[in-house]
C-alpha cells in the first residue's frame, strides 16, 4: 500500500506555547523542527513571532523565560541525559551562564519565576535528596537553599513578589506519593505552613496569585477522590474550595486571571474535555464554549507540571491551547467567559486526518479504563491494529495531535490508545491502581482493550501488535512475555526490560519514585521487581520485538536493554535493538519520521511472517 503518510510529519509543528511570568506579554513557543524543538519569542502586544535561531542547546522542551523576558532558563546536560545544571542564555543563544555551578548535577524537577523579582525557584533531585533553591535569574547573586529533604519533593512555585515559595512534600507522608504543599519564606528559609487533606488526598501546587503582595496559592486538591481547585491563603490559614457536586472526575486547575479573582480549569470525564471557569467572589463555575478536542497535557512527573496548557492572557482574557488526533496545537483566543474563542495563533492546518473516538472498557474486575481508537478510511471489516500505550505511569493520553497515529491509519492499520489504571485525570483511585503489583491491574486492562477491539470487528485477532515508550514500553514487553499470543509483535521504545538491573543505574529522582510505587526497595520487595520485570518472562516470548533505546538515559538505562536482548535471543526469541545516541526522549521531525517508517516496515515484516532479526525485506 502506498501513502503520503509522511505529510503528517512535515510541517514544523507546535509543541507548547508558555507565557511568561514578567511584565508585558511575552510567551515562548516551542516547535518541533527538523533536528529537534526550536524556540520562538511571541509578543502578542505587538503581533509578532520571532524564531530563537541562536538557542541549541539545553532541554529547550522544557524551558521557560526569565523574569525580565530577554534570557531562557533551561537544563543543559550531557546528551540528554537529564542530569546537570540550569543555565541562562540570551534569546540570541549567546551569554550562556551556569545558574548553579557549585552544586552537584541534578535532575529538574521544577521550575517557577516570579512575575515581579528577578528570582526564581528550582527542585532539584540529587543523590543526597530532594531540594528547593532560590535563584537571582540574572546570575547576581548565589543560589539559597530553601527546602531540603530526603523524600520526594518536586515542583517548586515562587510567589509574583519572589517573597514566598512553596514546594509539593511528602516528608508528611514518607515513601508514599500524596503531596502536601509546604510553604517558605524565601528571605530566612522558614517554613511558614503546610497545606495536608491528610495521609489519602494529595494537595499539589499550581501556581501562586500573580498579584505582586498576595501570597495566596491555587492548588489541586483530591478529598472527594477526585481533582478539584482550591485557593489557599498560608498566611491567614485559609481556603476556598471549589466543590463542583455536579460535576463527575476530575476538575484540574490550571491558571488564575491577572487580577486573580477567577480560576481556569478543565473538567474531563472519560477522557473528553471541557473547559470552566470559576469565580472566586461569586462561586460560580461555568462552561466555556469552545470546540471539540485538548486543552491540556498533564506532564506530573517532569520539570513543569502540563507538557501544555491553555492559561489566561491579559485582563479577562483567554488562551485555549487546542487540539485534536487530527489537528496539530493553536491557540485560541476569547476576550471573556461570555465570548467565543477565535484562532489567534497558528492556523488549523488541513493534513485530512482521522479523528479518533472514545470508548469505555471494562477490565477484568469490572474497572472502566478509557480508549480512543479509529479505523483507516474506507476499511471494511477487522483490519492490522496497533496499541498505543502511554508512558508514565502517571501521563495520560489526550485528544491530540499524533503524528504517527495517523500515519498508521493511512497505511491500513488502525489505531488505539488505551489509558490504563496509572493514567491521571481519571481520579485518584484510577492513578494509583497499578500499585504495588506493578504490571498486573495493567496487563488485565490491555487485554480488555484487544478483546473488545476485536469483538467489535475494528481489530484482526491475529494482527494485533503493541507499542510504548518508557513505561508504555515496558508493558509492551511484558504483554510479550504475560500474554504470549495476543500480539503479533512488540514495538518499544526506552523500556524498562529489567527492574532490578535498570533500578541501579537509573537516576535518583526516579529511584525515589519507584520505591514508592513498589512500596519497596529491591532489597526489600526483590519478588516484585522480579515478577515485574519483562525479562523474568522471555521464555514465553512468540512474537518478535523490536525496542528503540538511547545511550545516555538515566530513566530506563541501557544496560538492563541489553540483557533482556541477551536473555530474550538466549531463549530463541526474535529481537531486535536499534540504539541511537541521546537520552529518553528522541527530538525532531527527522527522528520521528525515521522511526516511524522502521516500525512500518517491521509491522509489514511480521505480516508477511517474516523474523524481524533477518533484517529489511
Amino acid at each position: 500500500m502506498t501513502t503520503n503518510w509522511q505529510r503528517f510529519f512535515t510541517a514544523d509543528r507546535p509543541l507548547a506555547v508558555r507565557r511568561g511570568r514578567g511584565p508585558g506579554d511575552r510567551s515562548l513557543i516551542v516547535v518541533e523542527s527538523e533536528d529537534g524543538p526550536r524556540l520562538s519569542l511571541w509578543d502578542a502586544g505587538s503581533g509578532t513571532v520571532r524564531p530563537l535561531g541562536g538557542l541549541t542547546s539545553g532541554d529547550l522542551a522544557q524551558a521557560v523565560l526569565s523574569h525580565d523576558g530577554e534570557h531562557i532558563l533551561a537544563l543543559h546536560d550531557d546528551n540528554g541525559s537529564e542530569v546537570g545544571h540550569l543555565h541562562t542564555t540570551g534569546l540570541d543563544g549567546g551569554d550562556s551562564r551556569d545558574l548553579t555551578p557549585d552544586l552537584p548535577p541534578y535532575t529538574l524537577r521544577g521550575i517557577d519565576v516570579a512575575g515581579r523579582a528577578d528570582r526564581a525557584v528550582i527542585t532539584c533531585a540529587a543523590e543526597d535528596g530532594f531540594s528547593l533553591w532560590l535563584l537571582s535569574t540574572d546570575g547576581s547573586a548565589d543560589p539559597e537553599p530553601l527546602f531540603r529533604s530526603p523524600h520526594e519533593a518536586w515542583n517548586g512555585l515562587v510567589s509574583a513578589d519572589g517573597t514566598r515559595a512553596c514546594v509539593d512534600t511528602t516528608d508528611h507522608n514518607p515513601g508514599i506519593r500524596r503531596f502536601a504543599v509546604t510553604v517558605v519564606d524565601t528571605a530566612t528559609g522558614q517554613v511558614l505552613d503546610r497545606l495536608t487533606d491528610g495521609p489519602e488526598a494529595p494537595v499539589r501546587g499550581v501556581r501562586f496569585s500573580p498579584v505582586p503582595g498576595d501570597d495566596r496559592i491555587l492548588v489541586a486538591t483530591e478529598r472527594t477522590g477526585f481533582a478539584r481547585p482550591c485557593v489557599w491563603h498560608p498566611t491567614r490559614g485559609t481556603r476556598i474550595d471549589v466543590e463542583a457536586p455536579h460535576v463527575r472526575g476530575d476538575l484540574v486547575p490550571l491558571d488564575w486571571s491577572e487580577d486573580a479573582t477567577r480560576i481556569l480549569a478543565v473538567h474531563v470525564d472519560g477522557g473528553i474535555h471541557r473547559v470552566m471557569e470559576a469565580d472566586l467572589e461569586s462561586g460560580a463555575l461555568r462552561l466555556l464554549d469552545h470546540p471539540p478536542g485538548a486543552y491540556f497535557e498533564p506532564d506530573v512527573a517532569d520539570t513543569l507540571c502540563h507538557q501544555w496548557a491553555s492559561h489566561y492572557g491579559p485582563g479577562r482574557t483567554l488562551r485555549l491551547l487546542h487540539q485534536r488526533f487530527d489537528s496539530p496545537l493553536r491557540v485560541l483566543h476569547a476576550d471573556g467567559p461570555d465570548s467565543a474563542p477565535v484562532p489567534q495563533l497558528f492556523p488549523q492546518l488541513d493534513l485530512d486526518g482521522v479523528r479518533c473516538t472514545s470508548t469505555a472498557v471494562r477490565s477484568a474486575d469490572g474497572t472502566h479504563v478509557q480508549l480512543w481508537w479509529a479505523r483507516p478510511r474506507h476499511a471494511k471489516g477487522p483490519v492490522p491494529l496497533v496499541l498505543q500505550l502511554h508512558g508514565g505511569p502517571n501521563l495520560v493520553t489526550v485528544d491530540r495531535y499524533d503524528p504517527a497515529a495517523q500515519a498508521w491509519l493511512d497505511n491500513g492499520v488502525a489505531y488505539a490508545a488505551l489509558n490504563y489504571r496509572g493514567s491521571v485525570t481519571f481520579g485518584r483511585r484510577f492513578r494509583e491502581g497499578f500499585m504495588p503489583a506493578i504490571g498486573d491491574r495493567e496487563l488485565e486492562d490491555i487485554e480488555a482493550a484487544v478483546h473488545r477491539l476485536v469483538a467489535d470487528g475494528v481489530a484482526d485477532p491475529d494482527k494485533v501488535f503493541v507499542t510504548g515508550a518508557s513505561y508504555g514500553g515496558f508493558l509492551s514487553l511484558l504483554s510479550m512475555g504475560r500474554l504470549p499470543g495476543l500480539f503479533a509483535g512488540a514495538l518499544a521504545h526506552v523500556p524498562m526490560a529489567d527492574w532490578l538491573a535498570g533500578y541501579e543505574d537509573m537516576n535518583p529522582a526516579l529511584r525515589a519514585a519507584w520505591s514508592s510505587f513498589f512500596r519497596a526497595k529491591p532489597e526489600d520487595g526483590l519478588e516484585r521487581f522480579v515478577r515485574a520485570s519483562p525479562i523474568t518472562y522471555v521464555a514465553d516470548v512468540v512474537a518478535p520485538v523490536w525496542i528503540n533505546q538511547g545511550t545516555h538515559d538515566t530513566r530506563t538505562a541501557p544496560k538492563q536493554v541489553r540483557l533482556y536482548e541477551e536473555a530474550l535471543r538466549a531463549a530463541g526469541g526474535d529481537v531486535v535493538v536499534d540504539w541511537y545516541s541521546g537520552g529518553h526522549e528522541t527530538t525532531g521531525r527527522a527522528k520521528a519520521l525515521a522511526e516511524q517508517s522502521r516500525m512500518l516496515d517491521l509491522v509489514h515484516a511480521a505480516l508477511r511472517q517474516r523474523p524481524w532479526s533477518q533484517g529489511p525485506l
